[in-house]
């Protein structure tokens, strides 16, 4: 029997959607999953930890890693970079852990081009006029920033389609065993897939 490989979820979203609400939610309630830790040139917010929210690096260390191949995406949002570390993603999918990696829309597209098992989903607000009113309620960006974020979001919009599930996230719970199934499905999706695979090349290695 062959060990059970972890799958790649990427989980997308415009600011202020609540995918870390969703993501801390998930990880409570069920311990197969593994949170992919990105790094990032942006300044902490309040609250955040080193290590946990993200790894915060400067330019030249973000350039770096890029130069050492040590990402298997990055992207820029709103003048900062953002990326996902090769090692701890190699090593939790051979641990059998499904990774979500929580990146926004370029790096997303880009795990697909290298991982088209990858699960990407997207996660909206029921409508446009509550995204506004999550970003002003945060109260930790200017409204400048908030204007800048909205245009970003409607950029965004255009690239939705290519996502595998749009996750609408307006009651907690639901959402979160939403997502949860999601994954299960494209998990069950994956090994079937192997196993045939499997069986076929046995069954052509005997009549060969």
């Amino acid at each position: 029997m062959m060990d059970k490989q972890g799958i790649l979820v990427v989980l997308s979203g415009f600011s202020g959607a609540g995918k870390g609400t969703i993501m801390k939610a998930l990880l409570e309630r069920h311990d197969d999953y593994a949170l992919s830790i990105s790094a990032t040139t942006r300044k902490p917010r309040a609250g955040e930890v080193e290590g946990r929210e993200y790894f915060f690096v400067s330019k030249e260390q973000f350039l770096s890693m890029v130069e050492e191949d040590a990402l298997i995406e990055h992207a820029q949002y709103v003048d900062n970079y953002y990326g996902t570390p090769k090692r701890y993603v190699e090593e939790q999918r051979a641990a059998g852990k499904d990774v979500i990696l929580e990146i926004e829309i370029q790096g997303a597209l880009k795990i697909k081009e290298k991982f088209p098992d990858a699960l990407l989903i997207f996660v909206m607000p029921p409508d446009a006029a509550e995204l506004e009113h999550r970003l002003t309620g945060r109260g930790t960006e200017s409204p400048e920033a908030v204007r800048a974020r909205l245009k970003r979001a409607a950029e965004e919009a255009v690239g939705v389609e290519a996502y595998d599930y749009i996750l609408v996230n307006d009651q907690l719970d639901t959402c979160v065993e939403e997502l949860h199934q999601m994954i299960q499905v494209q998990h069950s999706r994956t090994s079937a897939r192997i196993a045939m695979i499997s069986k076929m090349r046995q069954e052509l290695s005997r009549l060969g």
